[in-house]
């Protein structure tokens, strides 16, 4: 593999022989470089460089003989390169030469890899340094300033320093470049492959200047040029057609994140074992870090320093391992990571729920009632990863929900609260990475929880934040107990992260509502929030608590008899209804909003008896094979509750679809488990 050629150009005064005197020095040890030795037909007393004094008439016969690799003439005098500097390239040294840029042209055909280092410096510093000479006169030095310098050939890769520094600085600078570029440039080429989130590059299998199959691997490289650079996982292609022997080829989204043009000159390195590496493997180990390893390590893991397999090896231990201490130091990590978002609001609230139980739209009924109240509310909500509706998804029926913060700040401004989707406004870079390994391992890590959303809280703005625990034998929680120290480490965390938290234990075993769906759970909130005799009463019930006890938070209100008895003044007056609709008007109203699908179909009961129990986890399933939550009509409506007595061939259900297809293939799945268990 041929060395690389590098050609260091600039105007004189801006130091190049210091530099390259400093470089040489640095990089003595490093065999891979020779630093040419010209020569010149300039008088040794003359100072400047080390250099080979040489006559006129000497020169010229050296020149006749083949003796210079390279050659030219500036300034009045001749100046040449040896030609055994062309064996050194051959045998894949790289050699670094002083030069002059007008012969970048004539050299650059002839030379496999070349790359020219400009050194520039400002011209109050270009005059100093040439006054400091004592070889030319002011006037001289001022017209040296004002010169044109011809433009770089366009194929030609340059590479800047500016030298305004101390001259070790200035040296180290043209080391680390020299040491940057040692490798043979390759052109980008975007390829239309989609590897969705994963940085992956291509190599091709015919590069005659490198192994390709050397890169494969766990590893990564580095891939830089242009004053930018990516990690990526590399993949080879044996076909010559597909990719040529000196370009890298980037999947769509690699392309997209290095954001180069087509063609340009780039390089590559294998990535090193990160510095935090000894903190990983003593994690893996079920040791306990520290916040300063756990900010070196999860920044190397989101620079994509480590391949999936060492992520998912840290997540498994941090899934058994995790102390209290690292959850708090973990939140405090996320947090650098993250989006700071600022209120002028001496109390901002916030409600969180764990989930897993269908239906309890209780959000699209607490932040009315809080909002009516006066206290600032601004809900960020996600959509439905495995149930059949997330907040984000039920409210989107009625108004749009992708704000950006400008918006969440207006609508905040304007009507005291917000429910809008969190996808805009509470993006991790951790969650992006963590995310893609442990949802298809179905890695869950409660602990791990507490610290992205606590750390999601505090970058929110929030202060003051309730937490809702449902346990049951379907919901994430699965007993009390579980629920009740996730609820005293929430409050923990919370304190040492600055935040007033209030976690509340509740009943998860059976759905909460009659609606499972998107428009289907709006309509139960929409019942609750116009005093409809068919409201679900434990919807109502359980959105009131936790409304009082955030309204508590108002140190008007002294007691917990005074808020509970607000939220239901704010409920039944209609106020949280009104609130309701000034949040969808500055959010954007949909119209018309969404309602629940026209298509239905009965489920009923297989037998007589009481009912005992729903299965939430089969009763969302059903409601998705119908379509939910991406058909936001789709679902299922909840005809007989827990606790009821029915008999045989009685309806349980609805289930509402927008296609008979849907509709067919979640009335088979309800008919093979309907999803309620009937003890005769």
């Amino acid at each position: 593999m041929a060395g690389t050629f590098f050609l260091i150009v600039g105007a004189s005064g801006v130091g190049k022989d210091t530099l390259l005197d400093g470089a040489k020095r640095l990089l003595a040890e490093d065999r891979r470089f020779v630093f040419a030795r010209r020569a010149i037909t300039r008088p040794a007393e003359a100072g400047g460089e080390d250099h080979i004094c040489t006559s006129p008439e000497e020169f010229v016969r050296r020149r006749s003989a083949g003796d210079f690799f390279i050659h030219w003439s500036a300034h009045g005098f001749d100046y040449g390169l040896p030609m055994t500097l062309a064996h050194e390239l051959a045998c894949g040294r790289h050699v670094i030469a002083n030069g002059s840029r007008a012969i970048i042209a004539n050299i650059a055909g002839r030379i496999e890899n070349l790359v020219v280092i400009e050194i520039t410096a400002a011209p109050d510093t270009i005059t100093q340094r040439l006054s400091a000479r004592g070889r030319e006169t002011a006037d001289a030095i001022a017209a040296r300033l004002v010169r044109a310098a011809p433009p770089f050939p366009p194929d030609v890769e340059v590479v800047p320093i500016v030298n305004d520094a101390d001259e070790k600085t200035g040296a180290e600078n043209l080391a680390a470049a020299l040491l940057a570029c040692a490798a043979p440039a390759l052109r980008v080429r975007a390829l239309s492959i989609d590897t969705w989130r994963e940085q992956v590059a291509y190599l091709s299998a015919h590069n005659p200047a490198l192994a390709a199959a050397g890169y494969l691997g766990p590893g990564r490289i580095e891939i830089t040029g242009g004053g930018r650079s990516v990690r990526a996982s590399v993949h080879v292609i044996n076909d010559p057609t597909q990719l040529g022997p000196r370009e890298i080829g980037l999947s769509r989204s690699t392309f997209a994140a290095l954001s180069l043009p087509e063609g340009t000159p780039v390089r590559i390195e294998r990535t090193p074992s990160p510095a935090s590496i000894g903190a990983l493997r003593a994690k893996i180990r079920g040791r306990e870090l520290c916040e300063a390893q756990y900010r070196a390590l999860i920044g190397d893991i989101v620079q994509g320093r480590y391949p999936d397999r060492e992520i998912a090896a840290f997540l498994v231990a941090t899934t058994h391992t995790l102390t209290d201490a690292e959850v708090l130091a973990l939140a405090r990590v996320r947090l650098a990571f993250a989006e700071r978002l600022t209120w002028d609001e001496r109390i901002v609230v916030d409600k969180h729920s764990v989930g897993g139980i269908p239906g309890g739209r209780i959000t699209m009924i607490v932040v009315p009632i809080v909002a009516a109240h006066g206290l600032a509310i601004p809900k960020t909500s996600s959509r439905a990863i495995t149930s059949a509706a997330g907040t984000a998804d039920a409210m989107e029926t009625i108004a749009n929900v992708e704000l950006g913060i400008d918006d969440v700040r207006r609508v905040v401004r304007q009507a005291r609260g917000c429910i809008a989707w969190n996808g805009r406004l509470n993006h991790s870079t951790v969650d992006d990475v963590m995310n893609a390994i442990t949802r298809p391992l179905e890695i869950d890590s409660n602990k791990w929880s507490v610290a992205s959303i606590l750390s999601k809280k505090v970058a929110a703005g929030s202060t003051h934040v309730i937490i809702d625990l449902p346990f049951g034998r379907r919901a994430k929680l699965k007993t009390r107990t579980n629920a009740e120290e996730l609820g005293r480490l929430f409050e923990s965390i919370g304190r040492g992260l600055g935040l007033a938290i209030e976690a509340h234990v509740t009943d998860g075993s059976h759905p909460i509502g009659r609606g499972i769906g998107p428009a289907l759970e709006v309509r139960d909130v929409n019942w609750v929030l116009d005093g409809d005799p068919r409201a679900p009463t434990d919807l109502r019930a359980k959105a009131l608590f936790f409304a009082s006890r955030i309204l508590r938070w108002d140190p008007a209100l002294t007691s917990d008899d005074a808020a509970s008895a607000r939220a239901k003044m704010l409920l039944e007056s209609g106020a949280a209804r009104a609130a309701l609709d000034h949040i969808v008007a500055a959010q954007g109203r949909r119209n018309p909003p969404i309602k629940p699908a026209a298509l239905s179909r009965s489920v009923s009961a297989p037998r007589s008896g009481e009912i005992t129990a729903i299965d939430g986890w089969v009763i969302a399933g059903i409601a998705r094979q119908a379509g939910a939550p991406s058909d936001r009509g789709a679902g299922l409506d909840l005809l007989v509750r827990h606790g009821a007595t029915v008999r045989a061939g009685d309806p349980l259900y609805l289930i509402h679809a927008n296609s008979e297809r849907d509709l067919d293939t979640a009335a088979a799945v309800a008919e093979h488990a309907c999803g309620y268990e009937i003890m005769a």
